[in-house]
């Protein structure tokens, strides 16, 4: 598929350390004074907020409390309307007053969305403007996307349903995926955007809104996405096939994090207190699959429980992960060492950033920053 966009371990014991919060935040805030930080950041970090008191008067519902984060991402609403989005990508693409038939189709899936929208698809849609939707999409488990949130702008055009509507992908200028472009294309059949038959295109008498969003979850973000590219799943049996999708899984994996840590520091309108409430619950999630995947283990494979729980991960492993991405006799195993050695370093990158994040958002870190600071004292000796 080729993109016709520009580019613009150690163990430890945890009883023995005490673990001292205060000493742990100034650790961070020596890190963070050392960054060269995107306009914004200094607002999600406590001890950055230099705020102008303008500023503060201008935006006062900021928080990073993490009590508040977590009362405002359980009152987070699946669907929900609001009143415009004024960072929408289609907010130009303004047709007029809309046709009757036009507006009782959308609120027909309006209605189809807040009844059937599964548990990991978020969506907000304006009042003043029915043609805009935003949606956030939380990345399959058992994938390289895994517990990732990914945002999504669509349009709804005047000639809706008879044509499908527009979908533009929040990207953050990186290509996660063979079919989401870095310029924020979504490469889709059901969009007319790819090429496909029968089923796979869009039908106005049935295709819906909905429908688009699943596919993009389930069809896009899946377990192996290398296969997505046209011609490549004739590799899927080969040596040589597998081990450049599992190459293309640890990319993906990086790009995944660094899209976290973009959607951190800059949330999508409507959506910060996901995004805030999401990574505060699922961040010792994410952290734990940084580490299983800096110690060799496959991207997207079932990351173990705690040490307190080994004996039943076996059979808890389904809820967390798709059993079928356990490593199998015979399977091609993890890249090159030269490969992974580079992936590690990265990926120790973004763990270090994601660490500092995931805190401040009020995520369970203590098992990582004990083990961090601990690392820290034994290399001053």
């Amino acid at each position: 598929m080729e993109d016709d966009c520009d580019d613009d371990s150690d163990g430890y014991d945890e009883d023995d350390y005490e673990f001292d919060e205060a000493d742990f935040n100034q650790h961070l805030a020596d890190k963070f004074d050392d960054l060269d930080l995107p306009p914004g950041v200094e607002a999600t970090v406590p001890w950055l907020q230099k705020i102008a008191a303008k500023e503060e008067a201008e935006e006062p519902s900021k928080s990073n409390n993490p009590d508040e984060n977590a009362d405002k991402y359980k009152q987070f609403k699946q669907f929900d309307t609001v009143q415009n989005f004024s960072d929408h990508h289609f907010s130009k693409n303004f047709e007029g007053e809309p046709a009757r038939a036009w507006s009782k189709r959308v609120q027909h899936d309006w209605k189809l969305l807040e009844k059937d929208l599964p548990a990991s698809i978020y969506v907000r849609v304006a009042e003043d403007r029915m043609d805009l939707l935003r949606a956030a999409i939380i990345g399959p488990k058992g994938t390289p996307y895994h517990d990732g949130l990914f945002f999504f702008d669509v349009h709804i055009p005047s000639s809706y349903p008879s044509g499908p509507p527009l979908v533009y992908y929040h990207s953050g200028g990186l290509r996660i995926n063979p079919n989401l472009y870095n310029c924020g294309k979504v490469c889709l059949s059901l969009l007319g955007t790819w090429s496909g038959k029968g089923c796979e295109k869009w039908n106005p008498a049935q295709s819906t809104l909905l429908q688009v969003l699943v596919s993009i979850q389930a069809l896009i973000l899946n377990e192996k996405p290398y296969y997505n590219e046209p011609g490549y799943e004739a590799t899927a049996n080969t040596p040589h096939g597998q081990r450049n999708a599992l190459e293309y899984n640890d990319n993906t994996f990086l790009y995944s994090c660094r899209t976290m840590l973009y959607s951190l520091r800059r949330p999508p309108e409507h959506f910060a207190d996901l995004v805030a409430g999401h990574f505060r619950v699922h961040g010792h999630t994410i952290l734990a699959a940084c580490k299983y995947y800096m110690e060799g283990n496959d991207v997207g494979s079932v990351v173990p429980e705690e040490e307190e729980e080994s004996e039943c991960k076996n059979s808890d492993a389904g809820a967390s992960s798709s059993s079928s991405n356990a490593p199998k006799p015979g399977a091609v195993k993890a890249n090159p060492p030269t490969r992974r050695s580079t992936f590690n370093t990265s990926l120790k990158t973004l763990y270090e950033d994601l660490l500092m994040e995931f805190n401040v958002k009020g995520a369970d870190t203590r098992r990582f920053i004990v083990e961090k600071l601990k690392k820290n004292q034994h290399a001053a000796v």
